[in-house]
């Protein structure tokens, strides 16, 4: 079932507004959820019968990195923990959900994780695939930065024709972060979220300009009119500019960059 591009970002704003957000609700209907396990974070998304968010979980944690799970006891208990805390927030037994996976990775890691649990692996499918479907995208290149890497789909008629990534990530900024103020990794990551107060921008932005060349390079050659930006990355304030300048092509951006891919793959149980 796709969906319009306002009202995807109408629910991913709703998502995220209720992120972390144990207090019950009542949800007619059958639930579905969508579980992505990110290389910087672990979402568990619900939605009800008519596609609208009704629960959202998310930790940050680097449980997998590049298609392979790093911290497989680590994955377990946060997807566990996640599921008690949807169950008591929406006052019924999950028994079932969604995943995905990085293109050109083994889709076995996503589902193991999820079996672990006790879970029934309804859909699974790669990361782009589910934006695709649920946006009906054509003519168009879904750039996801990642922590590690930048990951290019190109689409035509919903369907992906076309993906790489390369190694350079959200990650990266951080580290260029940390150099340029000599100070911690970790300590890097929370500047990167208050981007305005400490210039960050500025001092990524040769890092945002080897993430567009890299776009750049995957998409030369190929049919792509539009470009979709997805990932926590691209929550950073100006990233659209960078992108615009750099490659010439209308950018979309998500209200809630972080949240399309976990509602893309909730969805997936609506199509």
């Amino acid at each position: 079932m796709a969906i319009s591009w306002e009202l995807a970002c109408e629910r991913l704003d709703r998502a995220a507004a209720m992120i972390n957000d144990t207090e019950a609700v009542e949800v007619e209907g059958p639930i579905h959820v969508g579980i992505d396990l990110g290389t910087a974070d672990v979402v568990l998304m619900a939605i009800d019968a008519e596609g609208e968010p009704v629960a959202v979980f998310l930790e940050w944690a680097e449980v997998v990195r590049d298609g392979v799970v790093v911290d497989y006891v680590g994955a377990i208990d946060i997807v566990r923990r996640f599921i008690k805390q949807a169950e008591e927030r929406l006052g019924c037994e999950i028994t079932q959900a969604s995943t995905s996976f990085p293109p050109g990775t083994d889709a076995r890691l996503s589902i193991n994780i999820l079996e672990s649990v006790g879970l029934e692996v309804t859909y699974v499918e790669d990361e782009p695939s589910c934006v695709a479907h649920l946006l009906d995208l054509n003519k168009a290149a879904i750039v996801d930065i990642g922590g590690g890497t930048t990951g290019t789909a190109v689409v035509r008629n919903s369907q992906v024709v076309f993906s790489d990534d390369e190694p350079t990530g959200g990650k990266h900024l951080s580290l260029t972060i940390a150099g340029y103020y000599d100070i911690s990794i970790e300590e890097a990551e929370q500047r990167k979220r208050k981007a305005a107060e400490f210039n960050i921008l500025s001092i990524v932005r040769p890092t945002l300009e080897r993430v567009t060349d890299i776009v750049a390079d995957h998409i030369r050659g190929q049919e792509v009119e539009t470009i979709l930006l997805s990932g926590g990355t691209c929550c950073l304030p100006g990233v659209v500019g960078v992108f615009e300048k750099e490659l010439k092509l209308p950018i979309q951006l998500p209200t809630q960059p972080l949240m399309l891919t976990p509602f893309s793959i909730a969805s997936l149980n609506l199509r």
